[in-house]
């Protein structure tokens, strides 16, 4: 019997594995989102933060080169992402070699954002691992579960998104309202969960309806209200016109409610 002919072929490491060359470190960063501004939220993206900067930085082949984070932004788009846009740039002008991220639902939930994101790493030569998945996109069959895993999350976040409509539509049929009081001139929430006027506030509102009565333009108004040293709404000290006419606009200062 002849004897075989055996062909050793050298092991080429994966990206996230052990990096470009054996003696260089990988340049890794870590994304982190949340999709509300809630408590409980906030409580999450500080543990996935803390996290990710004790990962990386324990891993001797990786080199931790930054965090970026979102926080109260919904993952259906990736347009308007303050932290993931900075991200996506500097990975393509050769700053960051491997993302790390908690799951593809964190990175984006709409399937065709995030396979174009991903195949414009790959074209940079840029990996993302997805954790929860154990998913390296430079893999060969990277592309395909993240298209199922991406296309199961974009659907989970449609039927959350018809469930919270639903919820909020049946809670305006039942006369049911909620008030931005934080921003709410004049009001506070009482005990009973009903608006509490707050005098001091109702005072400003009752000159703001008065001198418009009085023929005073809303930018008068405004120019008056800062020379006075009255605060806005949301506590500055300089008024502008469009927030005395969203004033003059308000349903709600007579009692009323307009919803959707």
């Amino acid at each position: 019997m002849p004897k075989r002919k055996v062909t050793q072929v050298e092991f080429a490491p994966r990206l996230g594995d052990f990096g470009r060359a054996p003696t260089a470190k990988l340049r890794v960063a870590a994304y982190a989102r949340v999709s509300t501004e809630k408590e409980e939220q906030e409580h999450s993206l500080e543990a996935q933060t803390d996290y990710f900067e004790t990962y990386i930085k324990e891993n001797s082949r990786w080199e931790f080169v930054g965090l970026y984070v979102d926080d109260g932004i919904s993952s259906l788009s990736y347009h308007n992402r303050d932290g993931f846009n900075p991200m996506i740039a500097d990975a393509l002008k050769g700053r960051i070699d491997l993302i790390v991220t908690k799951s593809v639902i964190r990175f984006a939930r709409n399937t065709v954002d995030t396979l174009t994101t991903v195949r414009k790493r790959k074209d940079a030569g840029v990996e993302v691992f997805f954790q929860k998945e154990n998913i390296f996109t430079l893999d060969i069959k990277g592309e395909s579960l993240i298209t199922i895993m991406s296309s199961l999350a974009q659907e989970e976040s449609r039927s959350i998104f018809e469930n919270v409509t639903w919820g909020q539509r049946k809670s305006f049929s039942d006369g049911k309202v909620k008030l931005p009081y934080k921003r709410f001139l004049g009001y506070r929430k009482g005990a009973d969960d009903t608006p509490e006027i707050v005098p001091e506030g109702a005072e400003i509102i009752l000159r703001i309806y008065s001198d418009f009565i009085s023929g005073k333009a809303p930018s008068t108004i405004a120019r008056e209200l800062t020379r006075d040293g009255i605060l806005t709404p949301g506590g500055k000290t300089v008024w502008e016109k469009k927030t005395v006419l969203s004033i003059l606009t308000n349903e709600k200062y007579k009692a009323a409610a307009l919803l959707q």
